[in-house]
């Protein structure tokens, strides 16, 4: 299938789309790129990501955060309400956060709205403007003037955005428990990197996707879990398919080749919530996105000035919590499946694996398929071209992001080589060619 991902195939462009998926040779064309040995990917569409712009584009603006993604072979981001200044939750916001995307962006983008209560107006603003859905807390968000959805108004705010035509992405982790538990693990004078987890166990996460799916049963609202992280959680999602809910999920990258010893190594660059967590978690998280029990991975692409991780040195809780991976997401996954699978597949298969967890269904679920995530005639141009064997390290020098990268000095398997939105060549051979030149890209359905 073509929307599996590696093509033996000669794609043709014209005007920035796909116009034509021949036998090789069987065409030949003006400007011609030699893809031999190469696999040919749709372009990932990483729908998480925080790049802060406008406001906060200190800790990561859309020039720096959008050359990181197409360093990565990501040709499309979805960027998160928070953190920028002020945050997406109307539509004069919304347009602020699309007029500083234009002026900046290397790759294509849409954007998430922000819901923090049942604001009719608010939410209708939001989708006339073509947002793929809005971004809610059950816990506190970390920054101020985001705050999260009170837990007697969570239903009426799923109920609105359903009626606005919005999916509603929802941070579960419930409130009074990470409260308990962080207040329990303060007082006995923790501030070790491990207490970051033990403050946030696996049924702070379990009862909020449990109340979230209740409320989005009962409101008739469409639900999206963002980054899972626990196991446990999963028997929580099941059961809102079994009962009907429109319902999808994803994890992170970060979850599923770090875990809590490596928070403990490497201190606060790992510090995101929900938390790292044991082997045998991320093990299970791996299976169930295998299985398809996880629908997508997405990077949660959330960086911050060094100094603001730095102070977690000797108090985990002091760090700003969030990973930067927006240029890692799609070799991170290929690696690892790669070594996961112990040869038993080849990589156009692991490619296309890759590329529907990446590409295809986060562009299906959020609205902005058949034009992106997807190598058909009439689609964006948007290619990736993977070269499946090199072994190589990302160094210091090499990662764009203007946060602090947890895989850089981690090993890799397969390098992106060229990055195409729409027909434009914009990172070739380990450097970035090209400058702005980002679309806006609307939610279509």
């Amino acid at each position: 299938m073509i929307e599996s991902g590696a093509l033996a195939r000669d794609i043709l462009i014209r005007d920035g789309r796909v116009s034509a998926l021949v036998e090789p040779g069987a065409a030949s064309a003006g400007d011609e790129i030699d893809a031999s040995g190469l696999l040919a990917m749709p372009g990932a569409v990483d729908a998480h990501v925080h790049f802060n712009d406008p406001g906060r584009a200190d800790w990561e603006g859309w020039p720096s955060g959008s050359r990181a993604a197409a360093a990565g072979g990501t040709t499309t981001v979805i960027d998160m309400p928070l953190n920028s200044l002020p945050p997406v939750l109307d539509g004069g916001s919304f347009d602020a956060k699309r007029a500083a995307a234009e002026r900046g962006s290397l790759v294509d983008f849409a954007l998430w709205g922000g819901i923090t209560g049942a604001d009719d107006a608010a939410l209708r603003e939001l989708a006339d403007r073509g947002a793929v859905g809005v971004k809610g807390f059950m816990c506190d968000s970390g920054v101020p003037e985001f705050s999260s959805i009170p837990d007697d108004q969570l239903e009426a705010a799923l109920r609105a955005a359903a009626s606005a035509g919005l999916l509603v992405a929802l941070h579960a982790e419930d409130d009074t428990l990470l409260r308990d538990a962080t207040r329990a693990a303060q007082v006995a004078g923790r501030r070790d990197a491990a207490a970051w987890a033990d403050s946030r166990p696996p049924l702070v996460e379990v009862r909020a996707v449990a109340r979230a799916y209740a409320a989005a049963r009962d409101a008739g609202a469409r639900l999206h879990v963002v980054h899972l992280s626990s196991r446990e959680a999963l028997g929580a999602i099941g059961a809102a398919r079994r009962d009907g809910v429109d319902i999808s999920v994803e994890t992170c990258p970060h979850y599923l080749v770090f875990d809590r010893d490596d928070v403990s190594r490497l201190g606060a660059i790992l510090k995101c919530a929900p938390p790292l967590r044991d082997r045998a978690n991320r093990d299970a998280l791996w299976n169930a996105v295998s299985d398809g029990r996880i629908d997508l991975v997405a990077s949660d692409h959330s960086p911050c000035p060094s100094d603001l991780k730095r102070r977690g040195a000797g108090d985990i809780f002091a760090a700003w919590g969030g990973v930067a991976g927006v240029q890692s997401l799609l070799v991170t996954l290929f690696t690892e499946a790669v070594l996961r699978s112990g040869g038993s597949l080849d990589t156009r298969k692991i490619a296309g694996f890759v590329a529907w967890r990446v590409s295809t269904k986060p562009a299906r679920r959020f609205g902005l398929w058949p034009r992106k995530g997807n190598l058909a005639v009439g689609a964006d141009a948007d290619v990736v071209l993977l070269d499946p064997d090199p072994e190589w390290t990302l160094d210091v020098e090499d990662s764009l992001t203007r946060g602090l990268s947890p895989y850089v000095g981690r090993a890799f398997r397969g390098r992106v080589v060229r990055t195409i939105v729409r027909g434009r060549t914009i990172f070739a051979d380990g450097r970035v060619v090209a400058e702005g030149g980002g679309r806006f890209v609307a939610r279509s359905a």
